[in-house]
């Protein structure tokens, strides 16, 4: 794991350990990037007109044979914020009618529901999870609790981003199918992360980034749909791929992989991302991730004073763990973190928790969690000192 990290463009002088906010890219992927910019640069109408579609069907079939659905049940699209929003806007929620979620979800995807749920007069329903998540049947039985009659659909992220904790998707799928509801599942940091296949979990709805753990450029994240409800996902922009003259793919497809004038070499990468892991052997370096998070885990919190959020495994942790703090001002711990110290960490608020995520990549080592703790203690950031940052 020590020497993948030249293959990484991050600054050296700083301590990495918050790959899960926007992930990092890796040399040859991002000279893989930049030469299909070159190539779009070089032949520009030929490449959008005729290039881009080749292309964009070879990359599109590496990441399916990856997340295990069709190649053709997905686009790519910017990011899972984007994703949502289209589903949201999609969908045929009327006053009255219920979205069930947790109290744990990402803040965008909050307000994206509560946008819609003014708009639309429907109920976005935050269940609380109560903390520490000790197995599955907590989390099950806890989240079914925000169901009734008026539940038409069930939103859940598969890897939460403030608390870092991996949920029982496919189950909470199961269940939800069985009582006919509509299904969406926010994979952001699960592609290249955590064991997926879009198959076994049956969700209707699932978007996951590329650019986080999946090691691709910025801005790269696809947004997979059910057969049975692609004649229903509205396109955000309306273009050339709206009715067609001469249509060459599905309906589903052609409204949405269209999408006007922009750079989309991001989505080409694919292939140079499969290539990677295959040269850096990543499923081991990340394996050796997860142990690293398992082990350190209690005893960041013993440091911190403090006790893990969930049982110490790898049901409920993957490459990601986040540490309960005290503090009065999250902003200045981050900023003093990264100004004074050069660790680039998140410091994250969920109500009136506040939580030090850890993320550890192949690119990381143990020198890096040993800094954070010679830091920690330099700074006293123990439960008494804490309160008076």
């Amino acid at each position: 794991m020590n020497n993948i990290k030249e293959q990484f463009l991050l600054n050296p002088e700083v301590t990495f350990l918050n790959h899960g906010s926007f992930g990092a890219c890796p040399k040859p992927v991002f000279e893989d990037y930049q030469r299909w910019q070159r190539a779009l640069e070089f032949e520009p109408v030929q490449f959008i007109t005729k290039k881009r579609e080749e292309a964009l069907l070879v990359s599109k079939k590496v990441l399916a044979k990856y997340i295990g659905c069709d190649h053709g049940d997905f686009f790519y699209i910017q990011n899972p914020t984007t994703a949502v929003n289209q589903i949201v806007k999609s969908l045929d929620l009327n006053p009255g009618d219920e979205v069930l979620t947790t109290d744990h979800e990402y803040g965008a995807m909050d307000k994206t529901f509560n946008f819609y749920s003014k708009k639309k007069g429907f109920v976005y329903r935050r269940q609380n999870i109560s903390l520490p998540l000790s197995s599955k049947e907590q989390f099950i039985e806890e989240f079914w609790k925000g169901y009734n009659h008026k539940t038409k659909v069930v939103f859940i992220g598969q890897c939460t981003s403030t608390t870092a904790l991996v949920f029982p998707v496919k189950e909470i799928c199961e269940r939800a199918k069985s009582l006919g509801l509509i299904t969406i599942v926010d994979g952001a940091h699960v592609p290249g992360h955590l064991p997926l296949n879009l198959q076994n979990i049956q969700a209707d709805f699932y978007t996951g980034t590329l650019h986080k753990w999946l090691l691709s450029p910025k801005g790269c994240t696809f947004l997979y749909v059910n057969k049975n409800f692609q004649d229903r996902i509205e396109p955000l922009i309306i273009s050339w791929g709206y009715e067609p003259g001469m249509p060459t793919k599905t309906k589903f497809l052609e409204e949405n992989e269209m999408q006007g004038t922009r750079d989309f070499s991001a989505y080409l990468t694919a292939p140079a991302i499969m290539n990677f892991f295959e040269d850096y052997d990543m499923p081991s370096g990340q394996a050796k991730c997860r142990e690293v998070i398992l082990e350190q885990y209690p005893i960041f919190c013993d440091l911190l004073g403090t006790k893990p959020i969930c049982k110490v495994s790898d049901e409920f942790l993957g490459q990601m763990c986040s540490i309960p703090i005290k503090t009065k001002d999250p902003l200045q711990l981050k900023e003093t973190l990264i100004n004074d110290h050069k660790i680039e960490i998140p410091i994250m608020q969920r109500g009136d928790e506040i939580y030090m995520r850890i993320s550890f990549q192949v690119y990381n080592t143990m020198d890096d969690l040993e800094y954070l703790k010679e830091t920690i203690k330099k700074l006293e950031i123990m439960p008494s000192a804490l309160a008076a940052l």
